[in-house]
């Protein structure tokens, strides 16, 4: 009971440094609303009977303190030398840029997020992929502007999303690789639209609330427990793998909603060479998705994994409700365009 309500105070205040951050009309105001922020996902994170969440918890709290102080650094820096107009000045937008992209784990700042993510419980990963990244792309979605800087971190974020999750087992490494690859997709729709970024956000925020779900309720770590016919029935997971095509972005399913109006803005912008590197990095990511897919419908693994205690019966019928949102939202939403 205790821990129960420890975490509802934590999640309460958790929301209400990033509902500051963003609501906020100064740059400390922001930086405030981040360390509040960063504090409650610390307590979040611990657990006494688990030495590997602490050092996970130990990690993330080093990376963000140093964020943290390089943002506080870049404000002052800006309060200083560069009152007005400092977006267009190089050194310190960069600065900024570079606070916040560590703050998300955005390649090449990346290193810290799949450590964290692979050492914590299905409820923390999902906190990690979706809220923790909303304060700091708001932030960077006021002050982005097109450069070489930024083409490079969106261009290097979909390489490391595409070929960090190649060799992975582990289902946690594999959806956060899965999260710097989309990253790069959200920061190129932000330089576009912030329509067209919030939209892909809250689509992939779904999409990972029904995976996450899934994994959680099936007790699945590991890309080996999808391919035992003794762990699920066949149609739980047959729909698993639709779930998991969506968020990779194939082309029938939700997913890819987002991913079409990213590249019609980008190709209306005449940002085609951009556009070009993305598709073709993307489509490796897709890949590792698939071959995950193939094999867990084909193979037959007839030993047992550990921690495999499934309770069925709760998602009986949340389960399709979910599939069928992740498959056919696309068909719904574009049929809404049309008539719209």
């Amino acid at each position: 009971m205790y821990n129960n309500y420890k975490k509802l105070l934590f999640l309460s205040t958790l929301m209400m440094g990033t509902i500051l951050s963003i609501s906020s009309n100064s740059w400390f105001g922001i930086w405030m609303g981040l360390e509040i922020n960063l504090l409650s996902f610390i307590a979040m994170l611990t657990d006494n009977k688990n030495v590997m969440m602490n050092e996970s918890a130990i990690k993330y709290f080093i990376v963000q303190a140093m964020a943290s102080t390089m943002l506080l650094f870049s404000i002052l820096l800006i309060q200083m030398k560069f009152p007005i107009k400092w977006e267009k000045e190089i050194i310190p937008s960069m600065m900024i840029s570079s606070s916040l992209l560590i703050k998300i784990g955005a390649a090449p700042f990346h290193f810290w997020f799949t450590e964290v993510m692979s050492a914590s419980s299905w409820i923390n990963c999902l906190i990690l992929m979706t809220w923790q990244k909303i304060a700091p792309m708001m932030v960077m979605s006021y002050c982005i502007q097109m450069s070489k800087f930024i083409f490079l971190i969106t261009i290097s974020s979909i390489i490391i999303g595409a070929l960090g999750g190649l060799n992975q087992t582990s289902l946690r490494q594999i959806l956060a690789y899965s999260s710097i690859s989309h990253l790069g997709w959200m920061m190129s729709s932000m330089i576009i639209s912030e329509n067209v970024w919030e939209l892909y956000f809250i689509i992939y925020t779904i999409l990972s609330v029904i995976m996450i779900f899934m994994f959680k309720s099936m007790n699945l770590f590991y890309v080996n427990q999808l391919y035992s016919k003794s762990n699920m029935k066949m149609e739980i997971k047959f729909m698993m793998i639709l779930s998991l095509l969506s968020l990779g972005g194939l082309p029938p399913f939700l997913g890819f909603l987002p991913k079409w109006m990213v590249i019609q803005s980008l190709i209306e912008n005449e940002l085609t060479t951009m556009l070009t590197i993305m598709v073709i990095l993307t489509t490796i990511t897709l890949y590792y998705y698939m071959r995950i897919s193939f094999s867990a419908l084909i193979m037959s693994y007839t030993e047992n994994s550990w921690m495999m205690t499934i309770s069925e019966n709760k998602s009986e019928f949340i389960f399709p409700m979910m599939v069928t949102v992740s498959t056919l939202g696309l068909l719904c939403t574009s049929n809404f365009i049309l008539l719209y």
